[in-house]
Parts: structure tokens; C-alpha cells; sequence
């Protein structure tokens, strides 16, 4: 058994229902809640890993940041409110000191509700969906059936893709770039309608930085159905994701929900915890079949490292390293991180 220890009780006063925490590069927490604080409309903060929290903004009422936040490679913070002035959400940027601006209010015609949080690709800029929003459709009347879209750091915005109904709608989970390079994703519904989905059990899909889309799966109840978070790459390269309802068990109506897997013939890799830190601290790495390494490089320069287990081996960060890839060598082969590991 665990032992937990509760850090912070939300009065209202700081918040209400917070629904999203990471950790920074500076090893503080960031998140927000959903509702609360002096404007009512939710909150930004930060925590100390000992529990000590400091509100950086109050976001006005009708805001709600119902994701979390990501950090982006230049230090500053990005999410998305489900409402803000318009009534169809927005995209902010915080400082590292809490100064925040709205880049982009949505209009409804380029989407509305984005309820995920944002990703930062590799080529800097961000990408993310909207639940609703875009043009009507014969299944989204009224809404629309929800959007990608990327933005630049600078708040330039592109919609990248309109779903429709048929190749899927409400995209609720945050979008993830495979080793590919390519942003893969679910939608909660749409897809070919069937006796248990009257508006499709929901899809998995691929979409390329540029905006080339292609359903790769449509759920049909047996294999799931209403993927609504997102999908996770593992370290054998392989996408791994759950479905709310559906699958095979007689023990709920319309099933229990589903653990999936899917494979695009990507190629492991590894991954660090954290992926930044500065020279003389410790990280893991996390891969598979880590037994056996010989060499452990960052951006080239050679590190220190002790194998834990086939899947962990801690290391060093070494003096000298900047940003870029950490490689592992192994009897198997090298493998490389996934995002560039950054060293400040």
C-alpha cells in the first residue's frame, strides 16, 4: 500500500475542480482549475513539490480552462478556455511569472469548445482540437462536428482539418506525435453508424503537420467504443489507448470499455524523465530491453549511467551537454529519444 499525502485543499477562493497538472522544467507544478477563484472563471497556479501553492491568475467568469497546460520549448505556457468573450473558447499564453494573454478567441466557423490541452511539436508550433465548431454537416446541424488546428507562438492560426461525422466528431482527447513525425488522435464519435452507435462509435486518426488526415480505425462496439482521452506512445513504438464503453463483457450494457493497442509499424525508442533539466542532474531513462547498454549520449556527449532494469537506466546529466537527442546503445541497436532532451 501507498502512502498518500494531500498538498493543497481548494476553497473556492483559489479554485474548484482542477482537471489538469504537470511538471516544468523548473520541477514546480503548473495547472488550472475548471471554476473558481476571484473572477469565478477558474484559475492558474503553481506548486511547489512540498505542497506550497501560489495562484498566478484568475481568469473572469465564463473562461474555464478545463485542460491542462504545456510548456513551451521558450518557456512560457500555453492552454485553452472552453468559453472567454466569444462564448467559443480561446488559446492563452502565460509568462514563467504569470502575465497572460489571449492569442486567439475561436469564432465557431474555425471551432468551438476546445476541451483538450495543446501539444508542442517539433517544429515549434502547437496543435490541438475543438469539440464543436466548423461547418454543418447532415450530422452536426447546429455545432458542427469539431476541428485540428495548429498555431504559431505568435498566435497565427490554421484549422487544419473539419471533421464531418463520417470520419469522426468531438475530438476530446489532446493530440500526440508519433516518431514519425505525424499528430495522431481520437475522436469521441463519429464514423460509419451502426445498432449500437446511432452517430458512430468514435475513430482513430492520423493527421500530418501540414494537414493531411486519414481515419486509420472506426470502432464498432466490440472493439470499444468513445475513445475520449488521448493516445500514448510507448517505448516499443506501438499506440496505446482506452475506450469508455463497449468491448465484449456482458457484465454493463453496452460493454465495460476497452484497453487497445495500435500498430504503425514505428520503431522503439526511448524517453527521459524529466526532459529537461541542467548539467550534474539526475534522469531517468525509460525504454525496453534497456539490458545490456553500452553507452548513453547526450546530443553526443557521453554520460555516466546505471542499468536499474530492462526498462530503467538512470544517468547523469553531463557537463558540456546541450540540447538535442540522447541515444542509447545496446546489443539490439541505438535508440534515440523521442523529443530533443533540453539542457538549460
Amino acid at each position: 500500500m501507498g502512502t498518500l499525502f494531500t498538498l493543497h485543499s481548494f476553497d473556492g477562493s483559489d479554485g474548484l475542480s482542477p482537471l489538469g497538472l504537470m511538471q516544468a522544467s523548473n520541477g514546480d507544478f503548473y495547472g488550472t482549475t475548471s471554476a473558481g477563484g476571484s473572477g469565478s472563471g477558474g484559475t492558474i497556479f503553481r506548486m511547489t513539490p512540498t505542497g506550497t501553492l501560489t495562484t498566478l491568475y484568475n481568469f473572469e467568469d465564463f473562461n474555464y480552462p478545463v485542460a491542462g497546460l504545456v510548456e513551451g520549448t521558450g518557456g512560457n505556457f500555453y492552454g485553452t478556455t472552453i468559453y472567454g468573450s466569444g462564448g467559443h473558447g480561446t488559446i492563452f499564453k502565460m509568462t514563467p511569472d504569470g502575465a497572460v494573454t489571449t492569442p486567439r478567441s475561436f469564432t465557431g466557423a474555425d471551432g468551438s469548445w476546445p476541451v483538450a490541452p495543446l501539444m508542442e511539436a517539433s517544429n515549434g508550433h502547437f496543435y490541438g482540437t475543438t469539440a464543436q465548431g466548423g461547418p454543418a454537416s447532415s450530422i452536426c446541424v447546429s455545432t458542427g462536428c469539431g476541428t485540428v488546428f495548429e498555431i504559431t507562438p505568435e498566435g497565427v492560426l490554421t484549422t487544419l482539418h473539419y471533421f464531418a461525422g463520417p470520419d469522426g466528431l468531438s475530438p476530446s482527447g489532446a493530440l500526440v506525435q508519433g516518431t514519425d513525425g505525424n499528430l495522431y488522435g481520437t475522436t469521441s464519435g463519429g464514423g460509419p453508424a451502426n445498432s449500437t452507435c446511432y452517430f458512430g462509435c468514435g475513430t482513430i486518426f492520423q493527421i500530418t503537420p501540414e494537414g493531411k488526415f486519414t481515419t486509420l480505425h472506426t470502432f464498432d462496439g466490440l472493439d470499444g467504443r468513445y475513445p475520449y482521452v488521448s493516445l500514448v506512445q510507448a517505448t516499443d513504438g506501438n499506440f496505446y489507448g482506452t475506450t469508455y464503453t463497449g468491448g465484449t463483457s456482458t457484465a454493463c450494457t453496452g460493454g465495460c470499455g476497452t484497453l487497445f493497442q495500435l500498430s504503425m509499424g514505428l520503431r522503439p525508442f526511448v524517453e527521459t524523465v524529466p526532459t529537461a533539466k541542467c548539467p550534474g542532474r539526475r534522469v531517468k531513462i525509460l525504454g525496453t530491453d534497456l539490458t545490456g547498454a553500452t553507452s548513453i549520449t547526450f546530443n553526443g556527449v557521453a554520460a555516466t549511467f546505471t542499468i536499474v532494469s530492462p526498462t530503467e537506466i538512470t544517468t547523469t546529466v553531463p557537463a558540456g551537454a546541450t540540447t538535442g537527442e540522447v541515444e542509447v546503445v545496446t546489443p539490439r541497436g541505438t535508440l534515440s529519444t523521442n523529443v530533443p532532451f533540453r539542457v538549460f
